[in-house]
């Protein structure tokens, strides 16, 4: 009867142990769904942060692009300016020699 009763308890450790164990097992199971889970959204979200940066670049290039466009315009533009301001200057420097020569001429 001792036996059987030893053995009765030693039935009982190994199930509440291996009770334990299955309710780790389950936790376990839990957590590592938890994270797959956890592991998909962060994936989702990755490749929207990546198509949001292929469109972001993009834009920057079209917008880098338009701006260097409007650089050069602003650059011929000036540099038309300054060439007409010369020219204007040269006719003004022509013109007060002229009138000087004539002034010269009349005297």
């Amino acid at each position: 009867m001792k036996n059987h009763n030893e053995k009765e308890k030693k039935l009982d450790i190994v199930l509440k142990k291996l009770n334990t164990m299955s309710n780790r097992v389950v936790k376990m199971t839990n957590n590592i769904n938890s994270l797959t889970d956890e592991k998909n959204q962060l994936i989702r979200e990755k490749e929207e942060k990546e198509k949001e940066f292929q469109k972001l670049s993009k834009q920057h290039l079209q917008l880098k692009n338009e701006l260097d466009k409007v650089d050069n315009d602003v650059s011929k533009k000036f540099s038309s300016q300054e060439n007409f301001n010369k020219k204007i200057d040269e006719l003004n420097q022509e013109t007060e020699t002229l009138i000087d020569e004539i002034e010269k001429w009349q005297t």
